[in-house]
């Protein structure tokens, strides 16, 4: 099963400042909120095209002092296009690097811009290549792909049935390229939402236990009365939708967006004690020999008990990787019960 992927943060390996790696060495020493599931430092679109061999080489000289000590999932977003072939090798070129030099570091790569099944299968062997070249097990690197073209969106069930017995791992929007790719226009209220394809990947990734994350939120300020200030409403609009569709997490470009997402796609305090309640009076009404069991008027059966055991269960989750991010979130006595309640349904 995929682990937690709340927040996919892209942060540019390289940008024209003194210290080129300025914004990957922020995210790398980020704490609390501001620490996302998946760090994806940029090697695409996020970095100039004159800075991609610097940014190649920042990863590789900055994850063997900081990626221990960082609380999440490491995955390098590399070059590729399925209607490009330079693109193409320079991504094979990426991914020998990364593993060859930083593998035990990386969980995975990001390979943006596929097109249609074997262009994903071309991708994995790329990875699988590296792997044995470089001495590593079978399947020790995972793949995740950005889904951003036609000819993914058609291929988009073949695809995912590919990641249910792969190191396809997950299955990310890529809004802008698709849209373009569509033909899609902006007529005054901005891009399309494209619901239809946010539904399928949500289904898709379910059915082939891969994680779904939605696109970026590029309009990251808002400009009023003279004052320009950070577009929190937008953004929180857009990740509690993703979050209603069931997609496991959202695209991050900046610390206060990944602080807001690793939130929202967070049980609640109200909706944590609700289910610890549930689970908690399930467990003394069963032990008392009641046949079917009915807990603040609702009957509970196995699939109502399995909802409530959700909650509990990504919580546990959480706190296994970010134990600073549940302490704050919850008191400490709700946070204990729900670490220690019985989730078993026997």
């Amino acid at each position: 099963m995929p682990g937690l992927a709340r927040t996919f943060q892209t942060a540019p390996a390289a940008v024209p400042r003194d210290n080129t790696a300025k914004y990957l060495d922020s995210a790398l020493g980020a704490e609390g909120f501001e620490a996302p599931d998946w760090l994806v430092p940029d090697l695409e679109d996020g970095t100039a095209p004159d800075m991609k061999a610097e940014a190649l080489e920042n990863v590789i000289d900055r994850l063997p002092g900081h990626a221990d000590s960082f609380p999440g999932e490491i995955w390098p977003r590399v070059q590729w296009a399925y209607d490009s072939e330079a693109a193409r090798e320079q991504g094979r070129e990426e991914i020998h690097r990364l593993v060859s030099e930083v593998g035990e570091h990386i969980d995975g790569v990001v390979v943006p811009k596929v097109g249609r099944l074997e262009d994903v299968k071309d991708a994995a062997g790329v990875v699988a290549e590296a792997e044995r070249e470089f001495g590593f097990e079978d399947g020790a690197i995972g793949l995740s792909v950005i889904i951003e073209t036609a000819q993914a969106r058609s291929d988009l069930r073949e695809i995912s049935l590919f990641g249910h017995d792969s190191r396809l791992t997950g299955l990310v929007f890529g809004p802008v390229d698709y849209t373009a790719e569509l033909g899609g226009r902006d007529i005054g209220s901005g891009r399309p939402r494209w619901d239809g394809l946010l539904e399928a990947m949500s289904n898709e990734a379910s059915a082939n236990d891969l994680v779904a994350i939605g696109g970026p939120f590029d309009h990251l300020f808002k400009e009023r009365a003279g004052i320009t200030f950070y577009n929190a409403d937008g953004y929180a609009d857009q990740v509690e939708h993703e979050a209603q569709l069931g997609l496991d997490g959202s695209w991050s470009l900046y610390p206060k967006q990944t602080a807001q997402a690793n939130r929202i796609h967070m049980p609640t305090t109200e909706e944590l004690e609700r289910n610890v309640h549930k689970i908690e009076a399930f467990q003394e009404a069963k032990a008392g020999g009641t046949g079917a069991v009915t807990v603040d008027g609702q009957m509970v059966d196995e699939a109502t008990f399995k909802n409530f055991v959700n909650t509990v269960e990504t919580v546990r989750e959480i706190d296994e990787a970010h134990p600073d991010q549940t302490s704050e979130m919850y008191d400490e006595t709700l946070l204990e019960r729900a670490l220690t309640v019985d989730t078993s349904w026997e």
